[in-house]
């Protein structure tokens, strides 16, 4: 099995991962909270936004299946650490779609594939997932 990303530590609390396949950069920087920066996604935001981009991309292959226009749905992605251990408590994902077009039975089925992307399988048991759908 190949590597698909590398990873370097530039200093002062900060990282750049590069996508081997696209030479894409990703840069994370501690947050101002734990001796960093913040000027730049910290790992633990990378998890959250990792689980809400997962989801997202799970239901839009559920909505190509079903024909529905999932183009402009948005998510609001809310950490919460814990301090003893630090690690994340919680992620508060909220989706919204204002005009979609969907029937119930094909909107519980995009909620399903939210709740069982492989990031949201892939996270322990004791991170609360607390994720609203506002369509």
């Amino acid at each position: 099995m190949s590597a698909m990303a590398t990873v370097e530590y530039l200093g002062d609390l900060r990282t750049q991962a590069k996508h081997l396949k696209s030479g894409n950069l990703l840069v994370t920087d501690a947050p101002v909270d734990n001796m960093g920066k913040g000027e730049a996604f910290s790992p633990t935001d990378l998890v959250s936004a990792a689980l809400c981009s997962c989801m997202i991309t799970i239901m839009g292959q559920v909505a190509d299946r079903e024909k529905i226009n999932l183009k402009g749905l948005t998510a609001e992605v809310v950490k919460i650490m814990s301090s003893n251990p630090r690690k994340i408590a919680e992620i508060q994902i909220t989706f919204s779609h204002p005009n979609l077009n969907a029937t119930e039975v094909q909107k519980q089925k995009l909620k399903n594939a939210a709740r069982t992307c492989p990031v949201a399988l892939s996270l322990s048991e004791s991170l609360q997932q607390t994720v609203t759908f506002n369509f």
